[in-house]
């Protein structure tokens, strides 16, 4: 979120760095930074690992996942020879002392190589239970006392509850600062949801309407077209609630509903996040029905392909009662937003896959045009499309052409690709990036990621209490189970369809091309 920089020479650690996370994620990113000179001139990519392999192994197979999964496609020779010499891996057990003894000889022979005093990044693409192991070593060898050059970053899942995200907490602060501590939710180094800010705070037209006298209700979907694939092992010791609403759809939240912050210093911008985690109202358990729901998909098609139901995915118990869908009801309460709710749900195999935050408005005040103007009156609605297109869309009415007076809803949309032109970073180049530069405002503080798992946990503890007696209760390749319909509708609601569906099937509202896949 920093102004351009090029960071300072940097090695960058990665801790289980044969594994997928590295493969698919890393490694694309960092070798799409390098070729856009966004690294610096003095860097290392050192991987550390139990797989016993070469260094020209190690570099061959993360040459496999970048052809497959840079956003560049295939490399180049000469482009990739000049990023893999970069590349270093050393093959050590993660719980023997040695191995960080030996990194940090290494560090400081490169800090004297290179003339320098170099930025150290341990990135932590490992198993949570390592964790700890890791974050303790790493300080026993003191690669942790420099607070401004040395950096440690956590994937999700952050713990499996609020008392296992305390306790892993407390596991970091004993080790590094705060300030050292990067939690990574790679959903905020998208582009759309950082242009969340933008859009907002840079534009004096939305903010005097941006609360509850306007606004009626927001719904936030991010659908998954996909099953769990091969992460059943994990999957069905998490779920969507854990998965996907504790972090990703909480965090788009956060930007949808925080107060415009005095700068965006990284912990201002943070604390303005955490003030609305911690407004939103908490749910009695006797009250769960009318605010949260859950669903598991059973066999069905997917654009004609027929899928297994989640009982019967690899790794996945036959008897699960883990959900694969979830649907929740949140208000915030605070001046902004009190009685306006929030709407979140997601899922595994549905319709398709969609990211979105519909904002719908409340409807004009008086009616003054005859019944027989409104052709297909719809109130007005902002949409902020994340995937499969990003862009932000307003719907509002208009006169319809003709000789008499007619109304209909048109949309005025702004599409990232059509408005720039350019291929966007992906979200783990962004972030890499300010995590070289020192730059935590796209990453969760301690207190904000316990008061996220606060704000669900009397959903989780409810849920693991009552064990579901309908699963499974909705068919792949719909839009989940008829009680998250219930849900919304009990308060006279509906959910919406997805803006890039209803442009395909709506030209009257919707006249743009979307290329498929995109």
């Amino acid at each position: 979120m920093t102004t351009a920089a090029t960071p300072e020479p940097t090695v960058f650690v990665i801790f289980g760095a044969a594994g997928d996370l590295a493969w698919r994620k890393l490694v694309p990113a960092l070798y799409n930074l390098f070729l856009d000179r966004w690294l610096p001139e003095k860097f290392l990519i050192l991987g550390q690992g139990h797989r016993q392999m070469t260094e020209t192994e190690f570099r061959r197979h993360l040459r496999q996942g970048v052809d497959q999964f840079s956003r560049r496609g295939k490399t180049e020779k000469g482009q990739w020879e000049s990023f893999a010499a970069h590349l270093s891996f050393v093959a050590s057990e993660l719980d023997d002392p040695r191995a960080y003894t030996n990194l940090a000889k290494q560090l400081a022979a490169l800090d004297q190589e290179w003339h320098t005093r170099a930025h150290h990044v341990f990135y932590l693409a490992m198993p949570p239970g390592m964790i700890g192991t890791v974050t303790r070593e790493l300080a026993k060898a003191r690669l942790h006392l420099e607070r401004q050059r040395s950096r440690i970053v956590v994937e999700k899942p952050f713990g499996q509850d609020l008392a296992s995200a305390r306790a892993l907490n407390l596991t970091l602060a004993a080790n590094f600062e705060e300030s050292q501590t990067f939690r990574i939710d790679h959903y905020l180094g998208k582009e759309t949801v950082q242009n969340i800010q933008a859009f907002r705070f840079a534009n004096a037209i939305f903010e005097p309407v941006w609360n509850r006298r306007y606004i009626d209700h927001v719904q936030i979907t991010v659908a998954e077209q996909v099953g769990v694939e091969n992460r059943g092992h994990y999957y069905d010791k998490a779920g969507a609630l854990r998965d996907m609403i504790q972090n990703h759809l909480l965090q788009i939240l956060c930007l949808i509903a925080m107060e415009p912050p005095i700068s965006f210093d990284a912990d201002e911008v943070r604390n303005k996040k955490v003030d609305v985690l911690r407004a939103i109202r908490p749910i009695a358990p006797e009250e769960l029905h009318r605010f949260a729901v859950r669903g598991q998909y059973g066999a069905g098609w997917i654009e004609g392909r027929e899928v297994p139901a989640y009982r019967s995915e690899p790794n996945v118990a036959p008897d699960s009662s883990t959900e694969s869908y979830a649907a929740v009801k949140l208000l915030v309460d605070n001046w902004r937003w009190q009685g306006v709710p929030f709407y979140l749900r997601t899922g595994k195999h549905l319709q398709a896959r969609i990211s979105e935050v519909s904002i719908q408005f409340r409807p004009v005040p008086h009616q003054s045009f005859p019944p027989a103007a409104m052709m297909d009156w719809r109130p007005n609605r902002l949409i902020i499309a994340l995937q499969p297109e990003e862009g932000i869309l307003l719907r509002f009415e208009a006169k319809y052409p003709g000789p008499s007076l007619r109304l209909a809803p048109v949309l005025m949309q702004f599409y990232y690709r059509e408005a720039f032109r350019i291929t966007p970073p992906e979200a783990y180049e962004t972030l890499l990036l300010d995590v070289m530069r020192g730059d935590a405002t796209l990453f969760m503080r301690a207190d904000q990621a316990e008061a996220a798992w606060a704000a669900i946990t009397p959903v989780l503890e409810t849920w693991e209490a009552i064990r579901p007696t309908d699963f499974p209760n909705y068919q792949a390749g719909t839009w989940g189970p008829e009680a998250a319909d219930d849900l919304i509708a009990q308060d006279g609601r509906s959910w919406v369809m997805p803006t890039f569906l209803q442009c395909q099937e709506d030209l009257a509202i919707c006249r743009v091309t979307m290329a498929p896949g995109s």
